[in-house]
């Protein structure tokens, strides 16, 4: 039995979302009105009954989307990505938090990781088999980690199986980014759709 407000894998089980997205209630074509596009082509698509964001193909370049509330810290953004390799061409995706320029979790393929971004700089990384074609699990948290630090930790898993017990990948940072909304991201690389599902911006439990 699980308790409802019981700590699981840092996340406050039980606790009221800030803000959910599973884009059912949008239109084919279109995109939720509380969803900001910053670049690229995204509208929702409809499979087997299932409504998703989906990212063109092309063109080969980095695109993105904002939603949910504006936070400095202290939540989790969660949501599933789906994508596929063509040859040995790779997509490349992630979700974030703080802004456009805050943090992200992003997982790329090509270079077998999973990533933590900070803007557009890598600094923390690890191994990570992905499989093309499946839905990918994704989880960035940001939460204070005493007076003058913060952990950005970061999860990701293939849908279906077990989600990590611990973050796969942590950065220790001292200096906060500003307060800004979740971010969902995907670069096409392979020249196929890039999809997105199932967003979720939590609060977190205690450091």
């Amino acid at each position: 039995l699980i308790l409802a407000g019981a700590m699981v894998g840092g996340s406050l089980l039980g606790a009221e979302p800030l803000y959910q997205q599973d884009f059912s209630k949008t239109e084919p074509g279109s995109m939720p009105d509380d969803v900001l596009v910053l670049d690229g082509q995204f509208g929702v698509k409809e499979e087997t009954g299932n409504r998703f964001a989906e990212l063109p193909g092309a063109p080969l370049e980095s695109f993105g989307f904002l939603f949910g509330p504006s936070q400095p810290n202290g939540v989790e953004v969660a949501g599933r990505i789906q994508a596929t390799k063509t040859g040995r061409r790779f997509p490349t995706f992630g979700i974030g938090l703080n802004g456009a320029s805050g943090y992200r979790i992003q997982v790329a393929p090509a270079k077998g990781m999973v990533e933590i971004l900070r803007g557009d700089t890598v600094v923390a990384s690890a191994p990570f088999v992905w499989a093309s074609g499946e839905w990918t699990e994704l989880r960035l948290r940001v939460r204070p980690a005493g007076d003058k630090e913060f952990r950005v930790e970061g999860l990701a898993w293939t849908a279906g199986s077990a989600a990590p017990s611990e973050p796969l990948v942590v950065f220790a940072e001292t200096k906060i980014q500003p307060a800004g909304r979740a971010s969902a991201w995907g670069m096409p690389f392979s020249g196929t759709p890039i999809r997105f599902d199932d967003l979720k911006v939590t609060p977190l439990g205690g450091s």
